[in-house]
């Protein structure tokens, strides 16, 4: 496992507005922006989208952390990256764009960090068929995220994720976090099924058409 330390490599699609919603998509484990960037093709075209590579080489993709376990971030290889990744989201999106996140599997998990440290950067976070980093150094406490939109799906039969782990991200972001949360379990094991793309893109319509709706 190798890490690039060069500015984010990176896909863009819909809205080429400077100053619509900015809708960041990131990948899963092992794989890379180019599997990811697709779904916007299924998602609302007046938001702006970019799917970012990982920072760590891994196999034949990337990877947004190291980890002791599936879904289980190593903490300084968690902050290392989020920073690395703050620094180029402020300049491409400074503060006062609405900036959204969806990530799938590890990229759930790693956009679940993203919100967990900084809940107030962002308008939405959409955490698809994987954890919150839990025991990885971001704050998951009562309230964290009050009045927050977040959408969490799982799959019924996912095997890749531990099913602990899924279950503590559903009750915590459905219960103690505070947020506005929308959590649905379709049938299917790990990956994205066309009920979840719809969903999902139900979920973004809705934050586009409120301004700034965490702030």
């Amino acid at each position: 496992m190798s890490i690039h330390t060069s500015e984010p490599v990176v896909l863009t699609a819909g809205s080429s507005d400077h100053a619509a919603p900015l809708v960041v998509l990131l990948h899963g484990r092992g794989s890379s922006e180019r599997d990811i960037i697709d779904l916007a093709a299924r998602l609302p075209q007046q938001a702006a989208y970019a799917a970012v590579r990982a920072p760590i080489a891994e196999g034949g993709g990337y990877a947004w952390f190291a980890n002791r376990g599936i879904g289980r971030p190593v903490p300084h290889s968690l902050r290392q990256n989020m920073d690395w990744f703050t620094t180029w989201l402020d300049t491409t999106a400074p503060a006062g764009r609405d900036v959204i996140l969806v990530g799938f599997s590890g990229g759930a998990a790693f956009a679940g960090g993203l919100l967990l440290d900084q809940p107030t950067r962002y308008a939405g976070a959409a955490i698809l068929y994987g954890t919150l980093p839990f025991d990885a150094g971001v704050p998951v406490t009562p309230g964290r995220l009050t009045g927050i939109p977040v959408l969490v799906a799982q799959g019924e039969q996912d095997t890749v994720i531990p099913r602990e782990l899924l279950d503590a991200t559903w009750q915590y972001l459905v219960g103690p976090a505070g947020a506005v949360a929308r959590a649905i379990r379709h049938p299917g094991g790990h990956g994205i099924t066309i009920a979840t793309l719809t969903e999902l893109a139900d979920w973004i319509t809705e934050r586009l058409a409120h301004e700034a709706p965490n702030r």
